[in-house]
């Protein structure tokens, strides 16, 4: 049995924007049962995804491979669809691992991570779906550079609304233009971001998460959760709180005590109904394993 495991993934971490990714310890798995006459995939989402060529997974493993045999595969994941934790990207990257193995080409991590690129259009969740840990990526003139930095000694309080937050929306909410001297402030902050991230100064990197210039401000109307996160997390004397991904989940970087304690005060407050995970990182990415 072939069995495929990708990580959810935590993107932009503030000023990151469309370039910083996170792999989380929430799985997709995916499970090759046995050949079919067509192709079907098993899964826990409801009648809106479909069960045929037209998922994501199987699409996409024939967009890397089109002669693929049918299969009878299997789903089992924990990870929201459209809440901001890369779902597309994890079904993107599971689809192209599946084409991978049934095809035996055998195309290398970083050639898979170049047609994932393509596919979701720019790398911030794929390339830590793929790698696993902290990736700082971006694509230029269709080559796609990933670094990964040094694994976070940090915890990830995630709290998921109950209402997804289309991408596609969430877009609509970013102005078309930004002024000069707002985008120089961003990138200056984004790059000084990348920097405490690289040598693991917490001190500085985790306030820097939350000194977004490009989208959060944009976005907050969309999550007015995110607000309510961010003050309780500085009465407990807590920073790290930014807006994951196009939202609408709310990732908080810290220590393992700390964010407990944070989950227990937010758990108080009636208006946070959504759900609450503490998750360590995920330091391996993609996983493939044969039995």
């Amino acid at each position: 049995m072939l069995t495929i495991s990708v990580p959810a993934t935590s993107a932009n971490l503030g000023p990151g924007f469309d370039s910083i990714g996170l792999a989380l310890d929430m799985q997709l798995t995916l499970q090759v049962l046995q050949p079919s006459d067509h192709w079907q995939i098993d899964h826990p989402f409801g009648d809106e995804v479909p069960t045929d060529e037209r998922n994501l997974i199987i699409k996409t493993a024939l967009t890397l491979a089109p002669d693929l045999k049918p299969q009878h595969l299997q789903v089992d994941s924990k990870i929201p669809l459209a809440r901001g934790l890369g779902s597309s990207s994890t079904a993107i990257v599971a689809g192209l691992a599946l084409a991978n193995e049934l095809s035996g080409q055998q195309r290398s991590l970083d050639e898979l991570l170049v047609v994932a690129t393509q596919l979701e259009g720019h790398p911030d969740n794929v390339a830590p779906a793929i790698f696993g840990g902290l990736v700082v990526s971006t694509a230029v003139e269709q080559q796609v550079h990933a670094v990964k930095l040094p694994l976070p000694s940090l915890f990830a309080s995630v709290y998921v609304p109950n209402e997804e937050l289309l991408t596609s929306v969430s877009r609509e909410a970013l102005p078309a233009n930004l002024p000069f001297k707002q985008a120089i402030a961003g990138s200056s902050v984004a790059n000084t971001l990348v920097a405490a991230l690289a040598t693991q100064n917490w001190e500085v990197a985790l306030p820097l998460l939350e000194a977004d210039q490009f989208h959060e401000q944009y976005r907050a109307k969309l999550v007015p959760a995110l607000a309510t996160i961010r003050k309780t997390a500085h009465q407990l004397g807590i920073v790290g709180t930014y807006l994951s991904g196009a939202g609408p989940t709310i990732v908080t970087l810290g220590d393992y005590g700390q964010l407990n304690e944070l989950q227990q005060k937010l758990q108080t407050n009636s208006t946070l109904t959504g759900q609450y995970h503490l998750l360590p990182v995920d330091a391996a990415g993609l996983k493939v394993q044969k039995s």
